[in-house]
């Protein structure tokens, strides 16, 4: 089941498209233009409104969803004959479009709440692959891969300070059993033993550096860096839309266009990754856009100078961490965006 405020933020976004007056009327009506809904989740919707724990995201969604339905970019005051609410389903197969909604068969709606994250994979996928080719990996360890003696010694130092018995000498030997014991006798949060967090600080570094380099080697051409920002931004061969909000609360609202729209306006300049000394490996990521110069129609006029194109920059970065805690799961790479959506190139705010 979904939680609450998923429901709510999805759900209430789709209901707000169809012209109601206000959300209280569209919870009350419960209409059948809104596919895969049952009586349980409008009742789950009821007793959260009533409750009042959760006004903020109510309004969010509500406003959303009423800006989309009159958009440009939108359904132009139209309303849709059905929005299908996809809910907590499992696809078949890996999906690009990351759509909660389907307006009409054909607006995708990614309903996104305070959430950076554009990516959550795993390590080689990003930094060798470069997101063009998924795969399901196993017994492999990126931790391994790019940074054995540090892995090694700072699997030692745990043991020194932990005492845990029964242990492999190898880090590449640990079994689940070992991890667990491990992981539960090492601090959930916050600093590690004196020892322990030397040793984690030294691997951390030697992660973040591998990493970045193995990525930047894998992006030699200036095709291949402009593939990988695309990836990166998810941008698909057909638009979607963003309705969401941002860590901070404020309203997210922008079409994000195709590849096509993105390189008819916008070349890419440069892609650079560095390591960055932070509480687990890191890699920080940036990307500088420049916008094309537009096509000026004949004048007899005498010509202008030409002015210089705006460059934009698009930040980022990596968390390169265990999935389910120290020593326990595979390792991941959640890629985060640092800069605003509404100021990222080929991401276009609904007016």
């Amino acid at each position: 089941m979904a939680a609450i405020r998923t429901e709510i933020t999805e759900i209430i976004t789709g209901l707000a498209m169809l012209g109601f007056r206000d959300l209280d009327e569209a919870l009350l009506v419960r209409p059948m233009s809104v596919v895969n809904l049952t009586t349980e989740h409008y009742e789950r919707l009821d007793a959260a409104r009533q409750a009042g724990s959760h006004t903020r995201e109510f309004e969010t969604a509500w406003e959303n969803g009423r800006i989309f339905a009159r958009a440009d970019d939108g359904l132009r005051g139209r309303p849709p004959w059905t929005v299908e609410w996809k809910g907590p389903h499992k696809p078949p197969g890996y999906e690009q479009v990351p759509a909660d909604l389907r307006v009409d068969h054909v607006y995708l709606v990614s309903c996104k709440y305070g959430s950076s994250i554009l990516h959550n994979v795993s390590p080689s996928h990003l930094f060798d692959r470069s997101l063009a080719e998924r795969r399901v990996e196993r017994g492999s360890d990126w931790f391994l891969t790019t940074a054995p003696q540090a892995y090694q010694a700072f699997y030692e130092a745990c043991l020194f300070d932990t005492q845990v018995g029964g242990t492999p000498a190898a880090v590449a030997d640990l079994d689940k059993p070992d991890r667990l014991a491990l992981k539960a006798a090492l601090p959930k949060r916050g600093r590690l033993p004196e020892t322990s967090q030397r040793a984690y600080e030294d691997f951390s570094m030697a992660v973040a550096t591998a990493s970045a380099e193995r990525w930047r080697t894998s992006l030699r051409t200036a095709r291949e860096r402009e593939s990988m920002l695309w990836r990166l931004l998810r941008l698909q061969a057909a638009p979607y839309f963003v309705l969401g909000a941002t860590t901070s609360g404020d309203p997210l609202r922008y079409r994000v266009g195709t590849p096509w729209d993105f390189r008819s306006r916008y070349e890419v300049r440069s892609f650079d990754a560095w390591p960055e000394a932070a509480g687990q490996p890191m890699v920080r990521w940036q990307a500088d856009v420049v916008e094309r110069p537009a096509i000026a129609p004949a004048s007899p006029e005498a010509p202008r100078l030409p002015e210089a194109p705006q460059v934009f920059s698009i930040e980022g970065h990596v968390e390169i961490r265990w999935t389910h805690g120290r020593f326990s799961g595979a390792p991941e790479a959640k890629v985060h965006l640092d800069t605003h959506p509404h100021q990222v190139p080929g991401y276009f705010p609904l007016s």
